[in-house]
């Protein structure tokens, strides 16, 4: 079983820097791929962010230049730095894993983000 425990959000004023991480219980290279999603009040959880286990990430539109996912391969964590945080960012965010072998999805318990004056 795999576990992704996640940190790292909390309350920021628009124009603010948070990091998340997400801690996973095992090889971070076993997984295809790892990344962040959100899921804002009222709406369908997006993708955020995503690392691939060669190193290419890819964003959403809606983040990019401010958003940067990255790794550390020996600590087992995947980071989000989030900067020129947007009122619009606020939601939970979750980190993602996708299992190479068996192409299984795992989820973390999420983190509130929250962007607001």
């Amino acid at each position: 079983q795999v576990q992704l425990v996640e940190s790292g959000g909390g309350l920021v004023q628009p124009g603010g820097s948070l990091r998340l991480s997400c801690v996973a219980s095992r090889d971070i290279f076993s997984f295809h791929k790892m990344g962040w999603y959100r899921q804002a009040s009222g709406k369908e959880r997006e993708l955020v962010a995503r690392i691939t286990s060669g190193g290419t990430p890819n964003y959403a539109d809606s983040v990019k230049g401010r958003f940067t996912i990255s790794r550390d391969i020996f600590t087992k964590t995947v980071y989000l730095q989030m900067n020129s945080l947007k009122s619009e960012d606020t939601a939970v965010y979750y980190c993602n894993a996708l299992e190479r072998m068996t192409g299984n999805a795992y989820w973390g318990q999420g983190t509130q983000v929250t962007v607001s004056s």
